[in-house]
């Protein structure tokens, strides 16, 4: 495979394995505050993002330390993108003062 094609698919990669692990880590925290059992939540998650986003860094770089560096700079860019489209929906904003609602 042509080079410059192998950094920009694993570019592509790095942002869809960074999208998967943020958006997941954001679904994460919004059920398992509501939920009965928040540990087993944060903990399952934890081990199948973590697993998934390490399996796929793996794959993308065939054994070339390019290719892992460019996937993640990808995923560093899905983050940026995840937390800006999370805190103009308003999730996790504080309120007036930076005080935060939930705090005693």
């Amino acid at each position: 495979m042509n080079d410059p094609v192998a950094l920009v698919l694993a570019l592509v990669a790095g942002v869809a394995l960074g999208a998967f692990f943020f958006g997941g880590l954001w679904w994460t925290v919004q059920r398992g505050v509501a939920s009965d059992r928040p540990a087993l939540w944060f903990f399952g998650s934890m081990l199948l993002r973590m697993s998934i986003a390490v399996a796929g860094l793996y794959f993308v770089s065939g054994g070339h330390w390019e290719r892992s560096l460019i996937c993640l700079v990808g995923l560093a860019i899905a983050r940026v993108i995840v937390t800006r489209l999370c805190r103009q929906s308003g999730v996790g904003h504080a309120g007036p003062a930076g005080a935060s609602s939930h705090a005693p």
